[in-house]
């Protein structure tokens, strides 16, 4: 088995779409995926995951039922399961996410933003 190094910034330069979560690697039944986002992505939950938000590059809000939190570079947030959320990004924002493999990232909002074959990269 080799052992490989990933670099987070060669990846996020592999792909320009937003919303579409990327797996760059898998650990203990986890994904970790990375994601570029802008604007306004849609109100969802997870029923059965929570999810982890870490800020590469850019700024990033979750809009959450009582509060909207404000991420930067280098500053994640644990989403439990079951909480309604929004992410949005005024401009172009680097993200990497740490997931259950089960993960859908619309939860429980299937729409045209729903992404289920995710690349691997």
């Amino acid at each position: 088995m080799k052992i490989e190094k990933v670099n987070l910034q060669a990846k996020l330069d592999t792909f320009q779409d937003f919303w579409t979560p990327k797996i760059v690697g898998e650990l203990n039944n986890q994904h970790v995926k990375l994601a570029k986002f802008k604007g306004d992505f849609v109100m969802h939950k997870h029923e059965h995951e929570d999810e982890l938000f870490f800020v590469v590059s850019g700024q990033l809000y979750i809009e959450l039922e009582d509060q909207t939190l404000s991420l930067n570079p280098g500053e994640f947030v644990i989403i439990p399961k079951g909480v309604s959320h929004k992410p949005y990004a005024p401009e172009v924002t680097s993200v990497m996410l740490f997931e259950p493999i089960s993960t859908i990232n619309t939860g429980n909002k299937e729409g045209e933003l729903t992404v289920t074959n995710l690349d691997k990269i």
